[in-house]
């Protein structure tokens, strides 16, 4: 499991006091409103960052960083990863994972126990997440996040249990 999570990526400068558009990659932009420190990720190191104001602007967290008050000090980091340590992460709900956690299970079918694939990614949609799952041959499954599919999940053992429901496997495309 990862020690940091990414929650945004500087997308610009916003005005000349050094405040930053920042483009949210949590799944609540609200959660800005409590955090008071990220981690940036320059490439070459990271810096610590406190954070003093945050406000809010179409899609994108406009966010004030103590002792930067000049466009010059921060214009630099445009396109970066802000990131939070687990410990300053948002505190999760029972039967919730962070998506870093879920890439990368294997996905077991519960009538057989075979490994079904890997998990590539996990979509976010207005009714359930769905795994984006990656067979040995490369092809995509994609399986709704529901209680009659997805059994268990078990983020130590990198393992998730599944039921396969009638006719899910019959509209996946196979790779060539």
């Amino acid at each position: 499991m990862k020690d940091l999570l990414r929650v945004g990526v500087i997308a610009n400068t916003h005005g000349v006091r050094g405040e930053v558009k920042v483009f949210p990659t949590t799944d609540d932009a609200n959660r800005y409103k409590k955090l008071k420190k990220v981690i940036l990720d320059t490439g070459k190191e990271q810096i610590d960052l406190e954070i003093q104001s945050v406000k809010f602007f179409k899609q994108f967290v406009i966010v004030k960083f103590k002792d930067i008050d000049n466009i010059n000090d921060i214009e630099k980091y445009k396109g970066m990863e802000l990131f939070v340590t687990r410990e300053n992460a948002v505190k999760l709900a029972p039967n919730e994972n962070f998506i870093c956690d879920l890439v990368g299970c294997n996905v077991i079918v519960d009538t057989d126990k075979s490994v079904l694939g890997i998990i590539k990614d996990v979509l976010i949609t207005g009714a359930n997440d769905v795994y984006v799952v990656e067979d040995g041959k490369g092809n995509e499954i994609l399986l709704p996040v529901t209680k009659e599919c997805v059994l268990d999940v078990n983020v130590d053992n990198k393992e998730v249990l599944v039921h396969l429901l009638p006719g899910l496997l019959d509209i996946y495309i196979e790779k060539e």
